[in-house]
């Protein structure tokens, strides 16, 4: 049975608890088990007010984020850590069992070539080291393939899986994003299958990022394509009403 979740950019370009609550009520008749909560600036979550919200409300929580442009996995692989380390006190704090995203790299962050073999190294060194520290939280880590405006190193649900098999953590998962998915797969039937091994995240996000059925993402195959694979987790919808501006420019 899969969740349904909502990632908050939806009703808010923040994670902001007084904006949100008031529209708990709805979300909850609409069967929204789960929220996203944009990890942008850790420091900024309340966490123990956050938790608190989660169990009365009895909704999952998955945090996510990109990194910032200015990290670099493959040069500064230490400062890179450093930035996630609070990301993950966060999710254990607030009750997730996981963090997604953008865990890579940087959302917007290109050199419009293929990853050179120096990368691809840098980058699972990287992943190995931060599947390390989320574990020593409790957490798995989430890969989200991107498409090709945003970063060059990871694309399709085909290069998550053997950036995973490569890495060789048992806790990264793939973070597959319809969208994305949209721009990259020859199909979804062919997207969700090359990631159904390592699948544990699914964004829902309409081609233009709005209302789904207002824009040309193809939602019968889709959907075909989840059941196919027996995917059995969260499924999240990524509808950006709201987009906090440090992400805005990547995207």
């Amino acid at each position: 049975m899969n969740t349904f979740g909502l990632h908050t950019f939806a009703i808010a370009p923040v994670w902001d608890l007084d904006l949100i609550e008031p529209q708990m009520e709805r979300l909850k008749g609409l069967g929204i088990g789960l929220l996203e909560i944009p990890l942008l600036r850790p420091e900024e979550i309340d966490t123990r007010r956050t938790r608190a919200f989660a169990e009365r409300w009895n909704v999952e929580l998955i945090p996510s984020l990109g990194l910032p442009a200015s990290l670099d996995v493959v040069a500064r692989p230490d400062e890179a850590l450093a930035f996630l380390e609070p990301a993950f006190t966060v999710c254990e704090a607030v009750g997730s069992e996981a963090l997604g995203g953008v865990t890579y790299g940087t959302i917007g962050k290109t050199s419009g070539r293929a990853p050179t073999a120096d990368e691809i190294d840098g980058m699972c060194s990287f992943l190995g080291r931060a599947a390390k520290a989320a574990r020593a939280h409790g957490l798995k880590l989430g890969i989200e393939p991107c498409n090709r405006y945003e970063t060059h190193l990871i694309n399709r649900g085909i290069d998550a899986a053997k950036i995973i098999e490569r890495v060789g953590a048992d806790n990264i998962f793939i973070h597959l994003d319809t969208y994305h998915m949209h721009i990259e797969e020859e199909s979804f039937e062919a997207g969700f299958k090359a990631a159904a091994p390592y699948l544990g995240y699914v964004h829902v996000s309409e081609a233009n990022r709005g209302v789904p059925g207002r824009g040309m993402l193809n939602w019968a195959a889709c959907m075909k394509a989840i059941a196919g694979i027996g995917y059995s987790g969260a499924i999240t919808l990524e509808s950006m009403n709201h987009v906090d501006f440090d992400i805005a420019g990547g995207l």
